[in-house]
């Protein structure tokens, strides 16, 4: 998907004193956190824009930037971080006409208690991505707005072979019902929503489609992409390794812990099942320890194992969806 004349960052801005046809290099976080059992992004610019800034000579890496630029624009240090995925389209461009290539990185942390920059806050991830979110069954919206929009636009073509592919793509990334609801393809429905010219990003095109926009808000630049991308990347690792315990306090309950694995999935999970996933997998062991001070009867507190933490793999692990 290209995103057409995308206008990068002030910071980004202020570094174009070379040629048109050089290339700038952007680092882009996407922090994630899980709290309460909502699962929470880190914003700058009041919740429009992730983390970043341009990688400079006196970096010693990507990473070590990457770092700095999180630290000094949301006072939060960086804990568990990984590479993302490059973003070099070739029509990314700032606004003088250079272009822009955006190395993004994910980063699992907990949320801080209190940032000291009022621009800067952390935002439950599902208010771009509403219909995202399944755990209270299938959001109306899809139902009510997205399949209609899309069906229309797939029609919306003079090739009747054009249109078959289109309505097999929406089938395939959308499903057609709440079995075949794909939670990883978080990314390819929102590159179909775009290409359908469905969300306000897509209205920075030339000739863009004149319509509806679904519900979410929007990002600045092709920060929503990018949050996608990272979304997609997370709910694909939670099933085959034990990253959820970058989310976690150092103990929890058993609860909390699938509270923390169905905030990232957008999907509940079936109790009994998910129980007998986690002692299957070895992943907890108890701390002797019982919950305090809250209502109902104490819980048992459990951390994760030693080897765990030591990032063993899980092999084919599928998680316990409620159906």
């Amino acid at each position: 998907m290209a995103v057409l004349r995308v206008p990068m960052p002030d910071s980004i801005a202020r570094h174009v004193a070379h040629p048109v046809d050089s290339v700038e290099t952007e680092l882009v976080a996407v922090l994630v956190a899980v709290t309460q059992g909502q699962p929470r992004v880190l914003t700058r610019d009041c919740s429009q824009a992730l983390p970043a800034g341009p990688f400079e000579s006196s970096h010693r890496s990507l990473q070590a930037g990457l770092r700095a630029w999180v630290e000094t624009q949301t006072h939060h240090p960086l804990g568990y971080v990984e590479q993302l995925y490059t973003f070099a389209d070739r029509d990314r461009a700032n606004l003088q006409g250079q272009r822009i290539i955006s190395v993004s990185y994910l980063g699992l942390t907990r949320e801080s208690p209190k940032l000291d920059d009022e621009s800067v806050g952390w935002q439950d991830w599902y208010r771009y991505f509403p219909w995202e979110d399944w755990r209270e069954g299938m959001p109306a919206m899809l139902e009510n707005i997205i399949m209609p929009a899309l069906y229309a636009w797939s029609r919306d073509t003079s090739d009747d072979v054009g249109g078959r592919q289109r309505r097999q793509r929406v089938e395939y990334t959308f499903g057609k019902d709440e079995s075949s609801w794909n939670e990883e393809l978080v990314l390819q429905r929102y590159e179909l929503l775009f290409e359908a010219g469905l969300v306000p990003e897509a209205k920075r095109r030339e000739n863009a489609r004149s319509g509806p926009l679904v519900p979410g808000e929007v990002m600045q630049h092709d920060h929503r992409r990018i949050l996608a991308t990272a979304m997609a990347r997370l709910r694909a690792k939670i099933r085959y390794r034990p990253v959820v315990f970058e989310l976690m306090a150092p103990s929890f309950t058993l609860l909390q812990l699938q509270q923390a694995f169905e905030a990232v999935a957008g999907r509940n999970l079936h109790k009994q099942n998910f129980r007998r996933f986690i002692e299957q997998q070895a992943l907890v062991e108890e701390t002797g320890q019982m919950t305090r001070g809250t209502a109902g009867r104490p819980a048992k507190l459990f951390q994760f194992r030693g080897d765990v933490m030591l990032e063993r793999a899980i092999a084919g692990s599928k998680l316990p969806l409620a159906r």
